[in-house]
């Protein structure tokens, strides 16, 4: 790679691109992917959170706010290519279990998040969580790569409509409970996603930099005349929406109760693992691994997603976690916190231009997700699948991720299965004492 110079020089020095075999235009093409593909969460989380009586526009202003803040710490601090914001699943559990199931006001829940928040960066601070990442076997680790490559591909397949998820019969009617299956190819979206994909395909195979970006907005172009971008009442500019009716709105009412442990414990639970399974198997996907199979400035990492946690809390979101999403950005070649930092960026201009980011489709959006699932697929050739002891464990991680649309519960699968296969064959020297902790709690976790 080139030198940095002239204004390119700081940059060089802040986040050593040189020494990571990176540049300046790479880095920020990669952000601008990374942001591309995890824009959704702008209009996704408000309208999730919405169900749960919380202003829609305030939302969206907490959401980029939360996103922006704690990616710029990723970037700043850690010099690590991942980028944070609100994470799906949790925001669900938080509108659709804490309170519409539970029967608590947002505001409780939003203080269940910034315990969350606050909880982790003890134990980031104490290095509990990096040591978590660290007890993770070098296999296992690699696998979690591929199986968060399976998961992302099925995200872009089910967001774009190419495959439709449910109950569904088929041959004789006899089997039935089936999860996925082929939906419908001549759909606006479906079909706008097939020749985004197909196009972004020749892009690659053509060596064109940059092409995942591209592709989402060639896609976002041709879906207009397809009816699958939405231009209507369409303004380039526009106010981010007031954020009071959200901010610093917290309730320590009920926070001594039973329903508020079990809460913070699911908060904790899935975030932690999400973000450690998203910083193993997008860094092991990078190379970014040392000598010693270590994420490296995974502590830095960690506090990025607390504070943003924490901070999201008070500005009225979710929990933010560390985005799978930034693989995409990986993939683009982003190697250093400037793919963050130029992802943050997006962030800070999709307060202002948000009628642009809103109106991408999902379908737009899936050939990249979908490809970036190939892209993570590589580690699987350093699996050592010659002993079962190692490869069952793998394959376990592996197919639960898009199995059970959880990168966490792959994760769990493939601990517990390691540390059990290991102590039963007398290998028990292969699992540290960590490793044995974590998977009792995995047990009643599942028990509970």
């Amino acid at each position: 790679m080139t030198n940095m110079k002239g204004n390119d020089g700081f940059l060089e020095k802040k986040f050593r691109l040189s020494e990571n075999n990176t540049n300046v235009k790479t880095e920020v093409m990669a952000g601008i992917t990374t942001f591309m593909t995890m824009a959704y969460i702008l209009i996704v989380n408000p309208i999730t959170l919405s169900a749960a009586g919380m202003d829609f526009g305030a939302v969206f202003t907490a959401t980029a706010l939360s996103a922006l803040i704690a990616t710029l710490i990723m970037a700043l601090y850690a010099n690590l290519p991942f980028a944070l914001a609100p994470g799906m699943g949790l925001n669900a559990f938080f509108a659709l279990s804490v309170v519409k199931g539970m029967g608590y006001s947002w505001q409780f829940a939003l203080t269940a998040v910034f315990l969350e928040g606050i909880i982790f960066i003890i134990l980031t601070f104490f290095n509990i969580r990096e040591a978590i990442i660290n007890s993770i076997p070098l296999n296992l680790k690699r696998a979690v790569s591929v199986g968060i490559g399976l998961f992302v591909a099925l995200i872009g397949l089910v967001n774009s409509g190419i495959v439709v998820s449910g109950k569904f019969h088929v041959g004789d009617g006899k089997l039935d409970g089936l999860v996925v299956q082929l939906g419908n190819l001549t759909s606006g979206p479906a079909l706008l996603a097939v020749i985004g994909l197909l196009i972004t395909g020749v892009l690659l195979a053509k060596g064109v930099k940059g092409a995942l970006l591209i592709g989402i907005l060639v896609s976002t172009i041709l879906g207009i005349p397809m009816g699958v971008t939405n231009v209507e009442g369409f303004k380039l500019i526009s106010a981010p929406p007031s954020i009071s009716p959200v901010m610093f709105k917290l309730d320590f009412s009920n926070v001594f109760s039973v329903d508020m442990l079990i809460i913070l414990f699911t908060f904790l639970f899935v975030d932690m693992f999400d973000t450690v399974g998203t910083l193993v198997g997008v860094a092991t996907k990078a190379d970014m691994l040392d000598e010693n199979g270590k994420v490296p400035r995974a502590k830095q990492a960690l506090f990025a997603d607390a504070i943003g946690t924490t901070l999201g809390a008070l500005l009225g979101t979710s929990t933010v976690t560390t985005y799978v999403e930034s693989a995409s950005g990986v993939a683009e070649g982003g190697r250093t916190g400037l793919t963050a930092l130029s992802t943050a960026g997006m962030f800070c201009l999709a307060l202002l231009f948000s009628p642009v980011f809103i109106m991408i489709p999902g379908a737009a959006t899936a050939p990249a997700l979908i490809l970036v699932g190939l892209f993570m697929m590589s580690p699987i050739i350093k699996i050592d699948f010659d002993d079962f002891t190692e490869a069952i464990p793998a394959f376990l991680a592996i197919v639960m991720m898009p199995f059970a649309y959880s990168i966490s519960e792959g994760i769990v699968f493939g601990m517990i299965s390691y540390v059990i296969l290991k102590t039963f064959t007398g290998k028990s020297k292969d699992v540290s004492p960590l490793l044995y902790v974590i998977s009792i709690l995995f047990v009643i976790k599942f028990l509970v």
